[in-house]
C-alpha cells in the first residue's frame, strides 16, 4: 500500500510538472528550477519490415511514449494531460517531398487517436501543412468535410499582415493563428543540406508563406525566432517526432539509398530538447555511413537554446525509453 502510494505521488508530481509545460511556459519553469528537459524514446523493432511501417506496432509506440512522458500509466490518462476536450488541434506534420520523406500516415493516425481519447471530437482535429499537394503525395487523403480535417494551408489561407521573423516578412498560417487553440508538432528526421538537419524546429517552415526567404545563415537565427514567435509557444502542447525510417544524406528530399530502419519515435515538450536527441541519433548514423556529422551545420540549435526555447546540451536533457 505504502509501494502505490509512494508511485501515485511520483505519477501526480510528473504529471503536474508536464501539465505546465504543456500550456507553453513550462520549459522555462524548468530551467529556472533546475530541472532536466525530459525526451522520451521509443524503439520497437517490429516498427519496420523492408522499410515497411507495421501500423498496429506504431500505434503503441506512440502511446507509450506519451504515457512515459506524462507519468501515466494509460493512454486515456496521458492524453488529457496535454490536450483538453474543447481544444481545437492542429497536428502539423511534414509532407513537403511525399512519401519516403514524410511524416509516415500511421503515425498521424495514432496521433489523432490520442486527441479523441482526450474527447476531442473529430471535427475538432485538423492534420495540416504548407499545401493540399504536399499531403495528397505523402499518403494523405485531403478532407474539408465532417470529421478530421486533412489539408494544406494553400495560397488564400495566410494572413494578409506578415509577421517579423528576424529580417524575413513571412505571413502565417490562419491555421495556426486563427483556427486552433492547442498544436501537435509531428515532424520526421531527415538530413538537410543547409541546416544539417530538420526536425521540431524546421517542421514550422511550413507555418508561413515563404520559407526560401528564411534559409539565410543556415536557418539561424530564422529558425530560433520563429518558434519564439508568441502563437506558436503558447499554443504548443507536444513534440512526437516520427524516426521510423529518417533520411541520413540527401534530405530533405526521399533519399532510397540513405533511409535506415530506426524504428524510434521521440516525445517530448521541449523541441529543442527532443531536437537536439534527434540530431545526436542522425549524427550516429552519419557515422556508420562514413559522412560529416549535421551537427556541424546546426548553430541555430544553440540559437534557440540561448532564446530560451529549450535545452539543446545532453547534459541538461533527461533521455528515457518507452
Amino acid at each position: 500500500m505504502a509501494a502505490m502510494r509512494r508511485r501515485e505521488f511520483i505519477e501526480r508530481t510528473v504529471a503536474a510538472g508536464v501539465a505546465v509545460a504543456a500550456l507553453g511556459q513550462g520549459r522555462l519553469a524548468a530551467e529556472e528550477a533546475g530541472r532536466k528537459s525530459l525526451v522520451v524514446k521509443a524503439v520497437r523493432h517490429g516498427a519496420t519490415k523492408d522499410k515497411k511501417i507495421d501500423a498496429a506496432v506504431v500505434r503503441e509506440m506512440v502511446h507509450a511514449a506519451v504515457c512515459r512522458l506524462a507519468g501515466k500509466q494509460k493512454p486515456e490518462d496521458a492524453w488529457p494531460v496535454y490536450i483538453k476536450k474543447d481544444d481545437v488541434v492542429g497536428i502539423k506534420i511534414s509532407t513537403k517531398f511525399g512519401v519516403g520523406s514524410a511524416t509516415h500516415p500511421e503515425v498521424t493516425a495514432a496521433i489523432v487517436e490520442g486527441c479523441r481519447m482526450a474527447g476531442v471530437p473529430d471535427d475538432k482535429i485538423i492534420v495540416w501543412d504548407f499545401e493540399d499537394k504536399h499531403l495528397a503525395i505523402s499518403g494523405y487523403t485531403i478532407n474539408r468535410g465532417p470529421g478530421v480535417k486533412y489539408r494544406g494551408v494553400n495560397a488564400d489561407g495566410w494572413e494578409d499582415r506578415p509577421t517579423a521573423i528576424h529580417t524575413c516578412q513571412g505571413k502565417l498560417a490562419k491555421i495556426l493563428t486563427r483556427e486552433i487553440t492547442a498544436l501537435i508538432n509531428a515532424p520526421v528526421l531527415k538530413s538537410h543540406p543547409i541546416v544539417g538537419y530538420t526536425n521540431c524546429l524546421k517542421n514550422h517552415y511550413g507555418s508561413f508563406h515563404n520559407p526560401p526567404e528564411a534559409h539565410g545563415g543556415g536557418c539561424d537565427p530564422f529558425m530560433a525566432c520563429l518558434n519564439n514567435l508568441p502563437v506558436i509557444r503558447t499554443k504548443s502542447r507536444l513534440m512526437l517526432s516520427d524516426a521510423l525510417l529518417p533520411v541520413a544524406d540527401r534530405g530533405p528530399q526521399p533519399a532510397p539509398q540513405f533511409v535506415w530502419e530506426c524504428r524510434t519515435i521521440l516525445a517530448s515538450v521541449d523541441p529543442v530538447a527532443i531536437d537536439a536527441v534527434a540530431l545526436k541519433i542522425l549524427d550516429e548514423q552519419r557515422v556508420r555511413i562514413q559522412k560529416p556529422p549535421a551537427s556541424a551545420k546546426a548553430k541555430c540549435l544553440l540559437t534557440a537554446a540561448q532564446m530560451g526555447l529549450g535545452a539543446a546540451d545532453m547534459e541538461k536533457i533527461d533521455l528515457v525509453t518507452a
